[in-house]
């Protein structure tokens, strides 16, 4: 019979993972420099959804930089804002830049997105 040494926790001894260095911080160097648009500074704090969707639109039409058309551009830059902000974004912020995608729809007359029945009780 194989003699076994004492038992051991799950995960003694594993190292946990050390917090990514700042040069990780690659999506704030994307909001500003990216090719997809010239943001005007604080877009995305604005409180108001349409001041938001109006700003991203200015600066969708404005651009140079930008490789596609304005509306895919503006539309494509508040979906990487979000996706981005993950975990840090506020449920009362995330609301609002949802708000915004509607309102940029609205703004280049595209269909507004369909309210989804909520499934809370």
């Amino acid at each position: 019979m194989v003699e076994r040494g004492p038992a051991r926790r799950s995960g003694a001894g594993v190292k946990r993972r050390k917090p990514p260095p700042a040069r990780a911080k690659w999506s704030q160097r994307v909001t500003q420099t990216s090719n997809a648009l010239s943001l005007e500074p604080g877009v995305f704090t604005l409180r108001d959804p349409k001041a938001v969707a109006r700003s991203l639109r200015r600066s969708a039409e404005q651009s140079r930089r930008r490789k596609s058309e304005p509306f895919r551009s503006a539309m494509s830059m508040l979906n990487f804002y979000i996706n981005r902000a993950g975990r840090t974004l506020t449920p009362g912020g995330r609301k609002r830049l949802e708000a915004a995608k509607d309102e940029l729809r609205a703004l280049y007359g595209r269909p507004r997105r369909k309210k989804r029945p909520s499934n809370k009780k």
